[in-house]
C-alpha cells in the first residue's frame, strides 16, 4: 500500500466524494470491446430535451395519462397484503409460471399459439437482445438490420462487436429482395449472418407496416438460408384502425424468436418484457439470464398478472390506442400545414413515429442546436443507423406531448428547417 497517497474531500453540493486521482492506464484496463462504447445520440439529447420549455419530439415515451393510477395503486396495494411474502422474494430464473401462462394468451392476439415453457421473462425486452447477442454474436459477425433500424439494438449489436448490415426498406416494411441481395453478397465475402432483425409493426423509427405477404417471403428466405429472425413486437397491439397481420412467429415456431413487452401496453417502468424461443434455444437463455439477473422481478412481474387477471386490459389497450391516434392525426395535420413541400414523411397506422426525409443538403445534426434554441428536440437520422447514414433524416415522436404542443413544435421545426433551407438555397 501507497502510504503517502494524497486523498481530497470534494463537496459537491451537499454530498461529499473522497477523490484519489485518475487512475492510471485506464484505458488498458478496460475489455476491448468497452472502448467502443458511447451513449446513444437519444440518450444525450434527453437532457435538453425534459427541460419544460423544450416541446420533446425525440423520445419514445409511452403517455400514461390514459393509465388510471388509482386502479393501479389499488392493484399493488392488495398484491402487497395478500401475497407481500413470494412478491417481495426471489423468483423463478426464467420467470413466474402464472404470467407465462398470461404471455401466451397476449400473444394468441396476434395469431401465436405457445407454450408457456418456451417463454422466458425479461427486464424489458432490451434485456432479451442482450441474451440474444450475448448467446449468438462472436465478434465479426454479422447481424441484418432495417434500414433504419432501433437505435436500442444497434447499441447492443456494437457492445458485441458485430458488424451490422442494413437492408433497405420503403413505406411497406423490409424488402424481401433487398434481403437477398445483402445475404448473396454477404455470405460470398465469406462473412456469417448471425441472424436478422427487425420491427414488424409500426417500425421504430420509420413507423411502417410490413404486410402478410412480405412477412410469409421473408420467412421464407430466411429458413433456405439458415438464418434466424428476431421479430421484436413492442407496438403491435397499437394498432390505429384495424389489427396488425399476424406475428411471424405465428407461422414459424423453430425459426423465429419472438420479443415482447408490456412497457408499450401498460408501463415502461416496470420493466418487464419476454421472449418466445424455440425449444432448442430455451436452456441457453435462461442460463444466460440467470448469470446475468439470477431472476426478474417477483414484484414487478406479479403486479402485471394481478393486472391481467383482474383489470380489462384489452379496453386499456384500446384507450392507448385511440390517445396516440389522436396525436399522430395532430403530427400530420401540422406537417401538412407547416412543412415545406421538398420533405417527405411516412404516415403510420399504428404505433409512436414518424420518419421524415428532407433535401439531402440538409444536415439534421448541424440543425439540431438551431431547433434546440427555437424549443423542440426531435432525434437525428444518423441515430438510427450503425454506419453514419441518414444525415438528411429525423425521427418525431407523437406519443407523448399533448395535441397543442405536437402542433407548436412541429411549426417551430418547420420554421428552423425552412430558414436553414433558404440560406442554402434550396428550394
Amino acid at each position: 500500500m501507497d502510504s503517502g497517497r494524497k486523498f481530497k474531500v470534494v463537496k459537491a453540493d451537499s454530498l461529499e466524494r473522497v477523490r484519489t486521482g485518475e487512475p492510471e492506464n485506464l484505458p488498458e484496463r478496460f475489455a476491448h470491446r468497452a472502448l467502443g462504447m458511447q451513449a446513444s445520440e437519444i440518450r444525450s439529447l434527453f437532457a435538453v430535451a425534459s427541460r419544460p420549455e423544450i416541446v420533446s419530439l425525440a423520445g419514445g415515451m409511452p403517455n400514461l395519462s390514459a393509465l388510471p393510477m388509482q386502479m393501479m395503486a389499488s392493484v399493488t396495494e392488495k398484491l402487497i397484503s395478500e401475497n407481500g411474502a413470494e412478491a417481495l422474494q426471489y423468483g423463478n430464473g426464467q420467470g413466474h409460471p402464472r404470467l407465462r401462462e398470461q404471455i401466451c394468451d397476449v400473444m394468441a392476439l396476434e395469431g401465436i399459439k405457445a407454450h408457456p415453457d418456451d417463454v422466458i421473462i425479461t427486464t424489458g425486452s432490451q434485456q432479451a437482445l442482450d441474451l440474444i447477442s450475448r448467446i449468438f454474436i462472436d465478434p465479426g459477425d454479422v447481424v441484418l438490420v432495417e434500414a433504419p433500424s432501433y437505435v436500442g439494438a444497434l447499441g447492443t449489436f456494437k457492445q458485441y462487436e458485430a458488424a451490422v448490415v442494413h437492408i433497405n426498406m420503403d413505406q411497406d416494411g423490409l424488402i424481401p429482395q433487398a434481403l437477398r441481395d445483402a445475404i448473396k453478397t454477404t455470405k460470398a465475402a465469406g462473412r456469417k449472418i448471425k441472424f436478422l432483425y427487425l420491427i414488424p409493426n409500426y417500425q421504430n423509427p420509420a413507423g411502417v407496416l410490413l404486410p402478410a405477404d412480405r412477412r410469409t417471403e421473408i420467412l421464407d428466405i430466411c429458413r433456405q438460408e439458415g438464418i434466424f429472425i428476431v421479430e421484436d413486437n413492442p407496438y403491435g397491439l397499437l394498432g390505429f384502425d384495424k389489427p396488425s397481420p399476424n406475428a411471424m412467429r405465428a407461422s414459424d415456431s423453430e425459426n423465429v424468436i419472438y420479443l415482447g413487452t408490456f412497457s408499450k401496453t401498460i408501463a415502461p417502468g416496470l420493466r418487464v418484457g419476454w421472449a418466445l424461443v424455440p425449444q432448442s434455444l430455451k436452456d441457453k437463455m435462461v442460463i444466460a439470464s440467470e448469470s446475468s439477473i439470477l431472476c426478474p422481478s417477483n414484484f414487478t412481474q406479479l403486479v402485471i398478472s394481478s393486472y391481467l387477471a383482474n383489470q380489462p386490459w384489452r379496453d386499456q389497450i384500446t384507450s392507448f390506442a385511440k390517445l396516440y391516434k389522436e396525436r399522430r392525426d395532430a403530427a400530420l395535420s401540422a406537417l401538412d400545414k407547416y412543412f415545406p413541400k421538398s420533405a417527405t414523411w411516412t404516415k403510420p397506422a399504428g404505433g409512436f413515429y414518424i420518419w421524415i426525409t428532407l433535401p439531402p443538403e440538409i444536415d439534421t445534426n448541424a440543425l439540431m442546436p438551431k431547433a434546440i434554441a427555437a424549443k423542440v428536440a426531435y432525434v437525428p437520422g444518423t441515430a438510427f443507423y450503425a454506419d453514419g447514414f441518414g444525415s438528411w433524416s429525423l425521427r418525431i415522436s407523437y406519443c407523448y406531448p399533448t395535441v397543442e404542443r405536437i402542433t407548436e413544435g412541429i411549426k417551430s421545426l418547420a420554421g428552423v428547417i425552412s430558414t436553414e433551407m433558404q440560406a442554402r438555397q434550396i428550394n
